[in-house]
C-alpha cells in the first residue's frame, strides 16, 4: 500500500503535469477531463496560441523532464498513432539532461556491482562522456588478468526506475480520464501511446538486455568488416551498470569533414541495416547519428553501433511480407502493393478491398514509373502507413520500426551523399532472399512441414471420429448454439408469463374469497393484482423508452 508521503508526491507530480499542459495551451482538455480542478487559477501562456500543436506538445515534454522526453522520442516512432506534424516535432527532442554528481553515481555503481570502484576499475573519469534521460556514460579502464582495458561505463540515474514507474502510473490515469471525457482524443489512442512507452522504456531500464543484444549483434556480424559492436564485460555489468568496450570513433559528420568517404559510409550503413532486418530479423531500432561512430581508415570506414537497448524483431513471416511489398514496388504492380500491405496489417473492421486498392494505387502512382534511384523509401513507407490507417488497418509495431530505421539511414545517408540509391543497394539482398524463399531446399522443407502436420491430423482423425460416433450411439452428443436475440425473447416471454400467472392467481383467489363473503380480503387481493399488473406494464414502457433513446 502506498504511504501518505508517496501519495502526496504523486499528487504534486500530477499537479505539475496538469500545470505544464495548461500553460502550453491544453487547458480546455484538462478542464474537460476533470484534471483541471487540481490547479488554482488560470495558468495559460498567451504565446501558446502562436505555436503549432506539435510545437506545444514538444515544449510540454521538454518541461516535464527526462522521462517525458524519452516518451516523446519513443512515441515518435509510431506514425500510426499520431499525426505527421506531431511526429516531425517529436523527432526534434534531444536528451539535454544535467549530469548526476559523481558521488551519487559512485554509490550506484558500487551497490550494483557489489564491489568498490577501485576493485573493479583501475581508473575512472569522473567527467561524463554523455548524459541522457536514463543514464550517463563515463570513460574508465577495467582491471583484468591481461592488463587494463579501455571501457565505457553506462550508469543508470539514481531512482530513475521508480520515477518512471510513478510517471507511467500517472500517465495511464490521465490517458484514461482524457479518453473517457474527451471522445475526439480516441483518434490518437492516449492509452495505447502510454502502453507503447511502458513497453519500450521497461526494456531500456534493464542493461542486461542491452548486453545480450550486443552479444547477439556481434555473433550475427562475426567476420564482417563493415560494422563493429562493442564487447560487453559482464563481470563488470548488472541491471543498472553496463561496462562495454570503448570505441574511439568519430561522429558521422565529423568523419566526413575529416575526409572519410561519405559514399562508403552511407552505402555500408544501408547494407548493415538491410542485413539486420531481412537476414537476421533482429535490428538496431534507433540508428540516429548519435549512435553511430566511424572507425578504421578513411578509404575503408567501419561503422561502430552503440546504444543497443532499443531493438526490433521481425518474424520470418513478416520478413517475407515486407519483401513482397518491396518486390511489388520494384515490379510496379499496384495490386500486389495493396495485397502486400493488407497482409502486413491487421484489419480492425470489414474493409472495402476495391476502395483500399484504389487508394493504394493512387499513392503508388507517386512512385511507380520513376527510376528506383528517385524513389524515397521514407516517403513511400509514410504514405503506405497513412493509407493503412485511413482504412483502419492496424500496422504492427515491428513493421513501423523497420520503416523508421530505414528512413533514418536513408535520411542521413542522402544528407552526406545525395547520390545514394537505397534500392540499388538493397537489390542484391532482396534477390538473394527471394531465391532462397523459393529454392528447392526451402520449398521441400515447407512441404515436409506441411506433410508432417497433415500426417499428424490424419492419424488423430479416426480416434476423434470414433469418439463422436460413440457419443452419438450413447445419446451423449450435444450441439450447443448461442443466439442473444432468442435468449432475450425467451426472457421477456418468461417474465410476461410469470406476471400473468401472478395477477391471474390473485384475481381467482379474490373471486373464491368473495363467495365466502370475505369482501375485504377479496378487495385486498384485487388491489395487489392491480399493483402487480401496473408495475409490470410500467417496467415494459420504461424499457422500451430506454431502447428507443
Amino acid at each position: 500500500m502506498a504511504s501518505i508521503f508517496s501519495t502526496v508526491r504523486d499528487l504534486e507530480r500530477l499537479r505539475q503535469i496538469v500545470g505544464v499542459l495548461t500553460r502550453h495551451g491544453f487547458g480546455e482538455v484538462m478542464q474537460r477531463s476533470g484534471l483541471g480542478a487540481l490547479l488554482v487559477g488560470k495558468n495559460e501562456d498567451g504565446d501558446a496560441a502562436r505555436l503549432s500543436r506539435g510545437e506545444r506538445i514538444r515544449h510540454v515534454l521538454t518541461d516535464l523532464g527526462p522521462s517525458a522526453v524519452k516518451m516523446g522520442q519513443i512515441v515518435s516512432t509510431r506514425p500510426d498513432l499520431i499525426p505527421e506534424d506531431i511526429v516531425t516535432e517529436l523527432k526534434k527532442l534531444q536528451d539535454d539532461v544535467p549530469p548526476v554528481p559523481f558521488a551519487e553515481l559512485k554509490q550506484e555503481i558500487e551497490e550494483a556491482l557489489g564491489a568498490t570502484i577501485d576493485d573493479v576499475y583501475e581508473t575512472f573519469n569522473e567527467t561524463p562522456l554523455a548524459s541522457a534521460s536514463i543514464g550517463q556514460v563515463h570513460r574508465a579502464t577495467l582491471r583484468s588478468a591481461s592488463g587494463p582495458i579501455d571501457v565505457a561505463v553506462k550508469i543508470q540515474r539514481p531512482n530513475i526506475d521508480h520515477i518512471i514507474e510513478r510517471d507511467i502510473d500517472l500517465l495511464y490515469m490521465m490517458a484514461r480520464a482524457i479518453e473517457r471525457s474527451v471522445p475526439e482524443s480516441k483518434l490518437y489512442a492516449p492509452v495505447r501511446l502510454v502502453a507503447e512507452f511502458e513497453r519500450a522504456i521497461t526494456a531500456e531500464l534493464d542493461f542486461n538486455l542491452e548486453a545480450d543484444n550486443a552479444v547477439r549483434f556481434t555473433r550475427n556480424f562475426e567476420g564482417d568488416h563493415l560494422v563493429k559492436f562493442p564487447t560487453v564485460y559482464k563481470e563488470a555489468s548488472s541491471k543498472r551498470v553496463l561496462t562495454i568496450e570503448y570505441l574511439p570513433g568519430l561522429k558521422i559528420y565529423d568523419a566526413v569533414a575529416q575526409g572519410y568517404s561519405a559514399e562508403k559510409i552511407s552505402k555500408n550503413a544501408v547494407r548493415v541495416i538491410v542485413k539486420q532486418v531481412f537476414e537476421d530479423g533482429f535490428f538496431h531500432a534507433d540508428p540516429h547519428p548519435g549512435n553511430v561512430l566511424i572507425l578504421g581508415e578513411q578509404d575503408e570506414p567501419t561503422l561502430g553501433l552503440i546504444d543497443l537497448g532499443l531493438v526490433g524483431r521481425l518474424t520470418p513471416q513478416m520478413r517475407d511480407r515486407v519483401i513482397d511489398l518491396m518486390v511489388a514496388v520494384a515490379r510496379e504492380d499496384r495490386r500486389a502493393v495493396a495485397d502486400a500491405l493488407y497482409a502486413i496489417g491487421r484489419p480492425t473492421k470489414r474493409i472495402d478491398r476495391e476502395a483500399f486498392e484504389a487508394e493504394v494505387s493512387t499513392l503508388a502512382d507517386k512512385y511507380l514509373g520513376k527510376k528506383l534511384a528517385e524513389i524515397e523509401i521514407a516517403a513511400l513507407f509514410r504514405d503506405l502507413v497513412g493509407a493503412a490507417i485511413k482504412y483502419e488497418i492496424e500496422v504492427p509495431p515491428d513493421f513501423l520500426m523497420v520503416g523508421k530505421t530505414i528512413m533514418t539511414v536513408e535520411g542521413v545517408g542522402k544528407e552526406i551523399y545525395p547520390e545514394l540509391d537505397v534500392f540499388e543497394e538493397v537489390k542484391p539482398y532482396f534477390l538473394k532472399l527471394f531465391w532462397q524463399r523459393y529454392s528447392p531446399e526451402k520449398v521441400s522443407a515447407e512441404l515436409m512441414r506441411l506433410g508432417s502436420r497433415i500426417g499428424v491430423a490424419a492419424a488423430d482423425l479416426p480416434v476423434q471420429l470414433q469418439d463422436v460416433m460413440e457419443d452419438l450411439r450413447r445419446g451423449n452428443l450435444v450441439v450447443r448454439t448461442h443466439e442473444t436475440s432468442t435468449t432475450d425473447a425467451f426472457d421477456h416471454l418468461g417474465r410476461r408469463l410469470y406476471s400473468g400467472l401472478v395477477v391471474a392467481s390473485f384475481v381467482i383467489g379474490a373471486a373464491i374469497v368473495a363467495t365466502q363473503k370475505q369482501y375485504w380480503i377479496a378487495g385486498l387481493s384485487l388491489a395487489f393484482a392491480a399493483m402487480w399488473g401496473s408495475g409490470h406494464i410500467s417496467l415494459l414502457w420504461l424499457t422500451r423508452k430506454r431502447r428507443k433513446s
